[in-house]
């Protein structure tokens, strides 16, 4: 009988529903309604990239391949597309019937050109002369054109020529037109109108650049009495095809990867539902683009710009300031070493701040007793203050071993470019095998101590990436420990890679693609057989996502076994919870708010002696078998109920936290709300003001 899951790509979709679903809540400051709106759209752009191209791709392989992966992609595909079909209708909705109105009651008001009194219409003609128009390149679409390529992920605006002014030559009396709208040269989206006061009555006005251009279009063309413009959009196949082989030069194929990616085959080409349907068949002509992949959008596209769009100063539309907050144990100013080797640490961004870490790594690059620092890299920021404090441990001496992934989607070229600088400073730097990637985040400082110069390790490990922009954003939990154990088994890991010897007689890591799965599966089916004994069994799991095969189907026999089981899942989740006579016992909630759950905890009642887990790894087939990802205990009981806690304030969230089915979880009546990152912040904005008060 095959297993009961809800497909991947459809399970992706409520994530992405979820994601909209804040973009419509009314308790939500208005200018983060429209941030939420950027997110759902940019989502979308990398869904289509991603996940339908490669639905795709597997509809066109044979019936006998498909049949061999056990794979229904045209079934599928014909689904995940109706309801994306049906999001971008909600979407619609939801930004002219809610948001824009709002806005407008706020005292901002988004214009089209339509809108545009007489006098507007001449200031923003001469705003078009003065900064857009000669950022403007047309290309006319005719049989002068032999081939057209379109731009990975950018807005063209097309414009339809008819009734010529003058008597047309044969031939010339329709044409197609098409430019890339400047977005990136022009500096943002969006051109403020002058005047206006930011109140209803005289609300600040914006303007779409397209709407600029669709101004000034007659002028552009002033041969033709009709210019009809409209908006398309490319999305094109961005999966790295590289070869399952380890030798060659990894780094040129990535490169390679990388220059197809942007002329990759088309994944979806958003357009403007009233765009002549000649204009359509000139495009398909001559980009040869198929019916299949025209997906009917708006009149705008890239709503991901809407993360540039113009505050005017309105802090009351955005979300209160949450300052990064004091850590209650880490000193904020001086050595960290010290007191990392007398206690461990936990550290909780973004509450509070990452920057502890790039400070450990500048203390390590200059103390005389560090011989040698070990990292992961798998996003590093373009701005990277962590591959700094390497290249000045580099400098000064230290063995710098960088292990770099130069197959994280999307964030390449940031990796390669720091690879390439750690190289040339002279780091060692390891690059995993085309079949493997390195997901683990963790890094290990060895020390010379005391006057033998006894080896001490310390060691670094998170559920979160070594990147100080998205530190900002993700929410995350990471260890500082001296503990001899784990710092021992952290550098197996490092040897791993530098050596290719397997870590062995692991016993407080648990390391994919080694031993994290069959310990998993040992540790679910020890909390079966306690409950068929009658003790007390639960797990409690939260991750982004869930969706291999073997993990679900341990869950379900565990569920039917009587275990306990609370699933926290902020994307996929294919495990179906609350199945009679499979998974009752199972219930699931999803939390989408302010910031991005990012972190990965695992618990096990374990006869009643909880066993915790932070990690890197969601339970998925990949994290599990194709990737290097670890989970680790926090050995300190006290730093141990802290991640319990803020565990605990996830499970009793009635704001913000939806179901399986994204219904709102909401409060009994009377009950007080619990909103999860707020308590948090307040949490441990007490442990930092515990840690003054002890001054």
């Amino acid at each position: 009988m095959p297993l009961k899951t809800l497909p991947r790509d459809l399970s992706w979709l409520r994530f992405n529903a979820r994601v909209l679903q804040e973009a419509q809540c009314a308790e939500v400051p208005l200018l983060e309604r429209l941030k939420f709106l950027a997110i759902f759209s940019s989502n979308l752009d990398e869904f289509f990239k991603v996940r339908v191209a490669t639905l795709r791709r597997l509809v066109k392989l044979k019936k006998k391949t498909r049949t061999q992966l056990q794979a229904k992609p045209k079934r599928v595909l014909a689904e995940v597309l109706e309801e994306v079909r049906r999001q971008q209708q909600e979407f619609g909705r939801t930004f002219r019937e809610q948001v824009l109105p709002a806005l407008g009651e706020a005292g901002i008001q988004m214009l089209s050109a339509e809108d545009l009194t007489p006098e507007q219409q001449a200031w923003v003609q001469q705003y078009f002369e003065k900064n857009v128009r000669d950022l403007l390149s047309p290309v006319v679409l005719d049989e002068t054109l032999h081939q057209l390529f379109l731009k990975d992920q950018a807005v063209y605006l097309t414009f339809y020529l008819t009734k010529p002014l003058a008597k047309a030559k044969k031939g010339n009396a329709e044409r197609v037109v098409l430019m890339e709208l400047p977005t990136k040269r022009h500096g943002s989206r969006f051109v403020p109108l002058p005047g206006g006061a930011g109140t209803p009555e005289a609300p600040h006005q914006v303007l779409f650049l397209d709407d600029v251009v669709r101004v000034a279009a007659p002028s552009l063309f002033p041969a033709y009495k009709s210019v009809q413009v409209n908006a398309i959009k490319l999305s094109r196949d961005a999966e790295i095809d590289i070869a399952e082989e380890v030798s060659g030069d990894l780094l040129a194929k990535i490169r390679s990867s990388l220059a197809k990616r942007a002329t990759g085959y088309p994944a979806r080409l958003l357009y403007d539902p009233e765009t002549p349907k000649e204009v359509l068949r000139a495009i398909k002509q001559k980009t040869g683009i198929e019916d299949e992949e025209l997906v009917e959008g708006s009149r705008y596209h890239n709503f991901r710009d809407f993360f540039g769009f113009p505050t005017f100063g309105r802090t009351d539309l955005l979300n209160p300031e949450w300052p990064e907050l004091a850590h209650p144990t880490l000193p904020r100013t001086g050595p960290l070493l010290p007191a990392i080797a007398k206690r461990d640490h936990l550290l909780h961004v973004p509450y509070q701040a990452f920057d502890a870490v790039p400070r450990l790594l500048r203390e390590a690059a200059t103390d005389p007793s560090v011989s040698s620092i070990a990292i992961t890299l798998y996003r590093v920021a373009p701005k990277s203050a962590v591959a700094k404090a390497l290249l000045k441990a580099v400098k000064n001496g230290k063995q710098v071993t960088a292990v770099v992934e130069l197959k994280a989607r999307f964030d390449e070229e940031s990796n390669m470019h720091w690879a390439e600088k750690l190289q040339r400073a002279g780091a060692h730097v390891i690059f995993t095998p085309p079949e493997l990637k390195c997901h683990a985040k963790l890094l290990l400082i060895n020390r010379r101590e005391g006057a033998d110069s006894t080896l001490r390790r310390y060691a670094y490990l998170s559920s979160g990436n070594f990147n100080e922009a998205t530190a900002g954003l993700y929410a995350d939990h990471a260890l500082f420990t001296a503990n001899a154990e784990i710092a021992a088994e952290v550098d197996q890991v490092f040897r791993y890679f530098q050596t290719g010897e397997e870590p062995a007689n692991l016993k407080h890591l648990l390391v994919a693609p080694f031993t994290l799965r069959k310990q998993l599966l040992k540790l679910i089916a020890a909390e079966a057989a306690n409950a068929r004994k009658g003790k007390p069994a639960y797990i409690l799991l939260k991750v982004n996502s869930l969706e291999d095969p073997g993990m679900i189907a341990a869950l379900y026999e565990a569920s039917q076994a009587g275990v306990r089981i609370e699933l926290l899942i902020r994307g996929i989740g294919s495990l179906v919870p609350g199945e009679p006579g499979l998974s009752e016992n199972i219930s699931q909630r999803g939390l989408i708010d302010r910031y991005l759950e990012h972190a990965r905890i695992y618990v096990f009642a374990n006869g009643g002696t909880e066993k915790v887990y932070l990690s890197s790894a969601d339970w998925m087939t990949r994290n599990l078998d194709r990737r290097v990802e670890v989970a680790f205990p926090v050995p300190d009981e006290a730093l141990r109920a802290e991640i319990r806690h803020l565990l605990d304030l996830e499970r009793a969230d009635n704001v913000k936290a939806r179901d399986f089915d994204n219904n709102l979880l909401l409060s009994a009546e009377g009950a007080p709300p619990v909103r999860t990152q707020e308590s948090q912040y307040q949490y441990l904005k007490k442990l930092a003001g515990r840690k003054r008060a002890k001054k």
